[in-house]
């Protein structure tokens, strides 16, 4: 067992130098009578604090363990022993001794659990429901079972009597399970024809809205409506927009006052614009 000395301040209880350093062995003893000790004290005293760090740190061996079980994932393992280490805490602060379980086989499950909540929630390129992203699981399943029975690719309606789903759900499940994983639309597309070793990449793909088409169906539109004004208003308007004459000038050209003009301007451009919007 690690050294320990008695510490008067902690009321007997064993002073741990070093708790990373406590074999698992000795952290099992050790962590059941802190446990035991840390259900007496009064929670944000100085004692408590000790014990409860004391417990965390020599049981993150256990944190080690269940995150060596996804060394296999893309994330950092630091990532993923910092996320088990949330589930170790939870294990410590719900841990019930009266249950007479065994706390490493009371905290696994949580840390276990937590890792793959955090798989869960970040592995998804895209934001998916989270009944979506369980659904993907037994989708992939029942697809394998049924391609190995079937000798082919099993269709949505059959794939639906396996889950006890609909076939939309089916298909819902299908087009989520695109949003797990993303390439960079900069990324070279695989069908594009290869010359001097390089492919179109799926940016050069990709449709994008052209302004100029909803310009061309504004001024078809507009070409329609400045066919239902009157001549003065045709002639206001070629004054104001092609000469492009002020107000004032315009008053001048058509012997009315310049108050006159923009009162008349205002309306005739209200007609074009509920026009325009009516056809959109």
């Amino acid at each position: 067992m690690a050294s320990a000395k008695v510490d008067r301040g902690t009321t007997e209880l064993p002073r741990i130098e070093d708790p990373g350093s406590v074999s698992p062995q000795d952290a099992r003893a050790l962590t059941k009578l802190f446990l035991d000790r840390l259900t007496v004290l009064e929670e944000g005293t100085r004692e408590y604090q000790y014990v409860r760090n004391t417990l965390i740190e020599m049981n993150l061996s256990l944190v080690r363990f269940v995150a060596g079980r996804f060394r296999g994932r893309s994330e950092q393992m630091e990532d993923i022993v910092q996320v088990g280490t949330i589930g170790l805490i939870k294990s410590i602060d719900r841990f019930d001794l009266t249950r007479e379980v065994e706390f490493t086989t009371f905290a696994i499950p949580y840390i276990t659990g937590e890792i793959k909540r955090f798989f869960r929630d970040t592995s998804w390129a895209v934001h998916v429901p989270r009944r979506l992203q369980e659904l993907r699981v037994e989708l992939a399943k029942a697809n394998d079972e049924l391609a190995g029975r079937l000798g082919r690719a099993p269709t949505v309606r059959e794939l639906a009597g396996v889950l006890d789903l609909s076939e939309e759900e089916v298909l819902e499940a299908q087009i989520a399970c695109n949003g797990y994983t993303a390439c960079s639309i900069d990324a070279p597309a695989d069908d594009t024809p290869r010359t001097h070793d390089s492919t179109r990449p799926w940016a050069d793909r990709i449709g994008t809205m052209d302004d100029g088409l909803e310009k061309v169906e504004n001024l078809h539109v507009l070409q329609h409506l400045m066919g239902e004004l009157d001549e003065r208003e045709k002639k206001l308007l070629r004054l104001r927009f092609g000469a492009e004459m002020t107000q004032t000038e315009i008053g001048a050209e058509l012997g009315v006052s310049q108050m006159h003009v923009s009162r008349l301007l205002s309306r005739t451009l209200g007609r074009l614009r509920q026009g325009l919007l009516a056809q959109s």
